[in-house]
């Protein structure tokens, strides 16, 4: 039985395994307003570079706000975060969960990038993983890393704001009017508002590098959903004769909704009973018993497809993400999503429409497409 994705709304559609648990909230917080410059969080303290020491490795800890350099951070819209002349590093470029932070020479790397979402994350994209206070534990001195981001109030932050914002009010780099520039004939269901209040359970996503790379991602997404749903228009999958085919039987949990209820939903078609159970552990949401969820509900659908582009690879070697913001390229989108039936040769003209579809988006977006088109 393929686990593999499969065809597009019209046909048979799967998604890959990867469970990517997002923990629950421990704590709603509102943080408090810093000072320009300052990063503030938990119990008010500052992000603080010990010892006021430019030296690299020098540790970056919480610390009671008191003015200085130390506690000095620009964000001038390249991704980094600044102090002392230095950038916020991730030790080593890690990515587990606990790797510390630093300060180190800038450099470009993944390890220095992070995005400063609406929702307060600060979150490094290349590990897709939150700035957190260690220990959720307020003390001065107290060592920042990074972790699976959880809603915490140790991973919420206010922090300063990047230039060049570009006048949108829900903070994605593509607009209302672009949306519906992108999609005239979509299905009323796939909204923008849905799609919006989506973006804070994937904050890195559009969110990262340059505004190249902000728009070239958002357009490769958009590429993306628009041919599995025909334009937006399928918010399920139109063979119904495949519906019962989505249950496998021989996980613990079975299919509790029933035999024919796993089918394709939503803009990138979840389906299989494990994909509803990975991405409802991931999003926080019981998808495995009530799947209908996902044609009922704007934002839980555009959850769904940003879960799939965040944290799995499928027949690829690379999520979608990742593909996109660490320069490998669109074509590296299309063998995550359905490369093993339409890379290397298998079906040159869906890889095309693809192609075809990511080209227009970013003409509308004003962005160059980039290399690496094809797979």
């Amino acid at each position: 039985m393929s686990r593999l994705r499969g065809r597009s709304a019209l046909g048979r559609l799967t998604l890959g395994v990867v469970l990517a648990a997002v923990l629950s909230a421990l704590f709603t917080v509102v943080p408090a307003q810093a000072a320009t410059g300052q990063i503030t969080g938990l119990a008010g303290k500052c992000v603080d570079v010990a010892g006021a020491n430019s030296a690299n490795g020098t540790a970056v800890q919480l610390y009671d706000c008191n003015g200085t350099a130390a506690q000095t951070w620009s964000n001038s819209g390249d991704g980094t975060l600044r102090a002392l002349g230095k950038c916020l590093d991730v030790t080593s470029g890690g990515t587990a969960d606990g790797t510390t932070v630093q300060l180190y020479d800038c450099n470009g790397t993944a390890a220095q990038q992070w995005a400063v979402s609406s929702a307060n994350d600060i979150v490094n994209p290349q590990a897709n993983k939150c700035l957190d206070v260690t220990g959720n534990n307020s003390a001065n001195a107290t060592r920042l890393q990074i972790w699976t981001c959880s809603g915490g109030a140790n991973q919420k932050w206010s922090a300063p704001a990047s230039g060049g914002g570009g006048g949108n009010p829900s903070g994605f780099v593509v607009s209302e009017a672009q949306f519906n520039q992108i999609f005239p004939s979509r299905n009323s269901f796939y909204s923008y508002s849905g799609l919006t209040a989506a973006l804070s359970a994937y904050p890195g996503f559009a969110n990262t590098g340059s505004d190249t790379v902000k728009k070239q991602e958002a357009a490769a997404f958009l590429a993306n959903v628009s041919h599995e749903t025909g334009g937006l228009v399928y918010v399920v999958e139109q063979n119904t004769a495949n519906y019962p085919t989505y249950c496998d039987w021989s996980q613990p949990y079975g299919c509790p909704a029933g035999q024919a209820a796993y089918y394709g939903r939503g803009p990138i078609q979840l389906s299989w009973n494990f994909n509803y159970k990975a991405a409802g552990d991931a999003l926080g949401i019981d998808l495995l018993n009530n799947p209908w969820l996902v044609q009922n509900d704007s934002a839980v659908a555009w959850k769904t497809g940003l879960w799939y582009w965040n944290t799995q690879s499928g027949p690829g070697t690379m999520t979608p993400h990742n593909a996109m913001v660490n320069g490998a390229g669109f074509g590296q989108t299309i063998r995550s999503i359905n490369g093993s039936l339409e890379c290397d040769g298998r079906n040159p003209a869906q890889v095309q429409s693809r192609v075809d579809a990511y080209n227009r988006i970013t003409s509308i977006l004003g962005v160059s497409p980039g290399s690496n088109l094809y797979c």
